[in-house]
Parts: C-alpha cells; sequence; structure tokens
C-alpha cells in the first residue's frame, strides 16, 4: 500500500515537472520573440556579418552553417533557461508577472472614459 502510494506520488512529481518545464519553454520562447525582438536583430546582424566572413572559408555552406548556429544558439538558451529555472523549484504559477499565462485578470486597471471628467461633475 504505501510503496503504491510513493510510486503515485512520484508520477505526480514528474508530470508537475514536466508541465512546468513545457510551460517555462513556452513562456521563455514567446518573450524572446516578443520582448528580445532588438536581441534578435542584432543577432541578425551579426549573423550577416559572421556569414560574410565564412563566405570565404566555406563558400557553399557558409549561410547555412551560421543560420543553424543562431537558431541552435536561442533553442539551447530557452530549454537550458527553462530546465533552471524548473529545476530550482520557480512554478509559473508563483511568478507576478505572469498573471496573463493562466488567466488571471489585473484587478489594479479600472475603465476611465474620457468623457467622465467634462460629465461627471455637473448637477442638475
Amino acid at each position: 500500500m504505501v510503496s503504491a502510494q510513493s510510486s503515485n506520488l512520484g508520477k505526480t512529481y514528474s508530470l508537475l515537472m514536466i508541465k512546468s518545464f513545457l510551460i517555462w519553454t513556452f513562456t521563455l520562447a514567446v518573450c524572446l520573440l516578443v520582448v528580445g525582438f532588438p536581441l534578435v536583430f542584432l543577432m541578425a546582424t551579426v549573423g550577416c556579418l559572421l556569414s560574410i566572413v565564412l563566405q570565404s572559408v566555406m563558400p557553399v555552406s557558409a549561410v547555412l552553417v551560421v543560420a543553424g548556429a543562431l537558431i541552435m544558439f536561442n533553442v539551447m538558451a530557452v530549454v537550458f533557461a527553462a530546465g533552471v529555472l524548473t529545476i530550482k523549484g520557480i512554478h509559473p504559477q508563483e511568478v507576478r508577472w505572469l498573471n496573463w499565462l493562466h488567466g488571471e485578470a489585473d484587478q489594479t486597471q479600472t475603465s476611465v472614459y474620457a468623457a467622465c471628467p467634462l460629465t461627471c461633475e455637473i448637477k442638475m
């Protein structure tokens, strides 16, 4: 009985770790694409210059090698960061700025209508 319960706990924990890793991978990839656009632009510029330099050494596959290396670098950085966050036990539900990820509404923002300052104070 005890071994069956510990087996279920181990499976549950491993599923939670896998879920946390996949959520972190998705979140970091989206953040890299959206927020890290200047970084991506800089990497593309460096990649172009590097492929021009490598063109003299390997004329056929310089662009392919540089593009593959840059894509692999980005993928490995996202996977490594997601792995570190998962191993440290930081779950996406605990992060305050990820409320958009699990559908929680931000209660601090209220709607202010443009006409309200003009009409709210009028008393007849």
